[in-house]
């Protein structure tokens, strides 16, 4: 089938689960009954993407109070205690962040639980993500390693190890969020790209690799305006992703200055084109979709363009967000009648 769709991964949490429309969102409960929130938002975000279409579905990350730190959560040597303020992507903004203050090692499963009760409900494909291993370095202090490098291969050891285990759950597809690849191309060449490998070692499922310019927040806002009316930084590093032995790369397209003809820099991978805009409230139509699909088309082969959403909808709105599900699945279908 052409143009099967997926999400970049997540959705916003329903509002008995975390606080509506913010990163970062306060869980509403704990303990035994905050397990069971996080259980029945993860069952309806599986629904909802069902419903819309979607063929290689996530758990929503519903479970995760961060991309990041979700996993970072189920890492000894981390302190949570004492946090410490950092510019994060070369001061974009700055944060919050716990410290590495000792060897790392996981504490058993990190995503078990989600990973299981997504396999036992749904029978599409599944697709799980992790972030990536600049990714994580970018949103963590360091007071151990003294060395970025060093400690970025210690995180992709520890994400193989979860990475492996997933596959074992069950899923499809591990894909690792990688927004830091847009910010240090000279460090991506140089052992980013190794990084993610070690990551992907010895999977043989299928992987990917999210890049992107960020949710649609402020911050990310306001640093989009200082970029000019082309963003060509993925000119320094599709060619050397281009050669790595990641399969895929999820890329935004829609409402996008990235210059389209970038995507030619990739003939060797499967493109998650992103066809759905998270930055803005304006919900896409079918033909919205159909023409960034066409668009696309001009620079990769039909038989690998997925689509999907430019970033992760977690801050968004969720009418807006369910509505531009739908207009995914119904963009892609419609592209399908069209460009067959």
């Amino acid at each position: 089938m052409l143009f099967p769709t997926t999400i970049a991964g997540s959705l916003p949490k329903p509002e008995w689960l975390a606080e509506p429309n913010t990163l970062w969102a306060p869980w509403k409960s704990q303990g035994a009954e905050l397990a069971r929130a996080k259980r029945d938002a993860t069952l309806l975000a599986l629904k909802l993407q069902e419903d819309a279409g979607i063929d290689l579905v996530t758990e929503g990350e519903q479970a995760r109070q961060h991309f990041v730190h979700g996993f970072l959560e189920k890492v000894e040597g981390i302190d949570f205690a004492h946090k410490v303020e950092m510019g994060i992507r070369k001061d974009r903004y700055k944060a919050m962040v716990p410290q590495v203050v000792a060897p790392l090692q996981l504490r058993g499963r990190v995503h078990a639980d989600e990973a299981r009760v997504a396999r036992t409900h749904t029978t599409r494909k599944l697709k799980f993500t992790l972030p990536g291993p600049m990714t994580i370095i970018d949103t963590i202090a360091d007071k151990y390693y003294g060395d970025r490098v060093k400690m970025a291969f210690a995180f992709a050891e520890l994400l193989n190890e979860e990475a492996k285990a997933l596959e074992a759950d069950g899923v499809d597809m591990i894909q690792f969020d990688e927004p830091a690849f847009n910010v240090y191309m000279d460090e991506v060449r140089d052992w980013g790209i190794k990084a993610l490998e070690r990551a992907a070692e010895g999977l043989t499922c299928g992987t990917a690799v999210h890049i992107c310019y960020g949710y649609g927040i402020k911050a990310n806002t306001d640093w989009k305006e200082t970029l000019g009316s082309e963003w060509r930084q993925y000119e320094e590093t599709f060619p050397a992703i281009d050669k790595s032995a990641i399969q895929q790369v999820a890329i935004e397209c829609r409402n996008s200055k990235v210059p389209i003809e970038l995507l030619g820099l990739l003939p060797g991978k499967i493109v998650q084109a992103g066809v759905i805009d998270v930055a803005s409230d304006v919900v896409e139509t079918a033909e919205d979709v159909v023409q960034v699909i066409e668009a696309v088309a001009k620079f990769v082969p039909k038989s690998n363009i997925i689509a999907t959403t430019n970033c992760g909808m977690a801050p968004m709105r969720r009418d807006i967000a369910e509505a531009k599900l739908m207009a995914l699945g119904a963009g892609a279908s419609l592209a399908r009648q069209r460009l067959a």
